[in-house]
């Protein structure tokens, strides 16, 4: 009787294997051990140096002001995550959409593509304050920062997946009377996702950046407005923490976004094992 691929498997190797969730855990241990480390030194070398908070704070002191002042920190981030949602909705929609254009309409892809990265090259901060005149301090001018900023990525991952789809599948399906349309929906969509989601993951960083920006050229409010404002008035303890919510932020719609990836885009996340 032949044995199961289950009964030649030491069962010391089928226990050491850990489950999924805590795989990442586990390879995050020497990053947080290394961040102990560097928060220790930080602390002792300003104590030992005595040098005065309004220049660098230390640790200690940032976690105070992020404890003092959490009730105006987690309504500015409200404010921030908001802006970075928005906009990262719309420049992965935007993005996407033009790499499927291009793809699909070859005149078009060759006006296009040159004049997005030449718009990719225009200096986003010089634009935070043009957004502001045109558009007020609201949502708007944030939103669209956003946007030119974070649509190149995924307009460009996106369209390296479509266009290294596989050729003779292409081929095949152009011998048996599909159309382009279909060509794009049913081969080149489906093997651009994992390039697209790579652009996605380099967007929503991006996002983040821009909502900070946006807020530092025109806002009452939001996290780029905090550490703002604190600069102004010496506070800087209460700068570092902003800027640990802004760091904090930007994690946790990283990870929401790899947690996507993982969940939906299947054959992305074998592709990494």
């Amino acid at each position: 009787m032949s044995a199961s691929p289950t009964d030649v498997v030491p069962a010391g190797a089928r226990g050491r294997a850990a489950p999924k969730p805590f795989r990442g855990l586990w390879r995050a241990g020497p990053g947080v051990v290394l961040t102990i480390v560097l928060l220790v030194l930080w602390e002792a070398g300003l104590r030992l140096f005595d040098v005065p908070a309004f220049v660098l704070p230390t640790p200690t002191q940032i976690a105070g002001a992020l404890v003092a002042k959490q009730p105006e920190l987690a309504a500015a981030a409200w404010v921030t995550a908001r802006e970075v949602l928005y906009g990262f909705v719309l420049s992965s929609v935007v993005g996407a959409a033009l790499a499927i254009c291009i793809a699909r309409f070859e005149r078009l892809g060759s006006a296009v593509y040159p004049l997005m990265v030449v718009f990719q090259n225009v200096p986003k901060i010089a634009l935070a304050p043009i957004f502001v005149l045109w558009f007020g301090y609201d949502l708007m001018p944030k939103i669209l920062l956003i946007v030119v900023m974070a649509f190149f990525p995924v307009a460009l991952n996106m369209l390296v997946g479509l266009r290294s789809a596989d050729p003779n599948l292409v081929a095949l399906l152009k011998s048996v009377g599909a159309t382009r349309s279909q060509i794009l929906m049913r081969v080149q969509i489906p093997h651009s996702l994992p390039a697209l989601m790579a652009g996605i993951k380099v967007a929503i960083t991006l996002s983040v950046i821009g909502a900070i920006v946006g807020e530092f050229a025109g806002a009452s409010a939001g996290l780029g407005y905090v550490i703002q404002f604190a600069s102004t008035q010496m506070q800087m303890p209460l700068v570092f923490a902003a800027l640990v919510e802004v760091s904090l932020l930007g994690v946790l719609f990283y990870y929401a976004v790899e947690w996507f990836e993982y969940r939906f885009i299947t054959w992305g996340g074998e592709a990494r094992h």
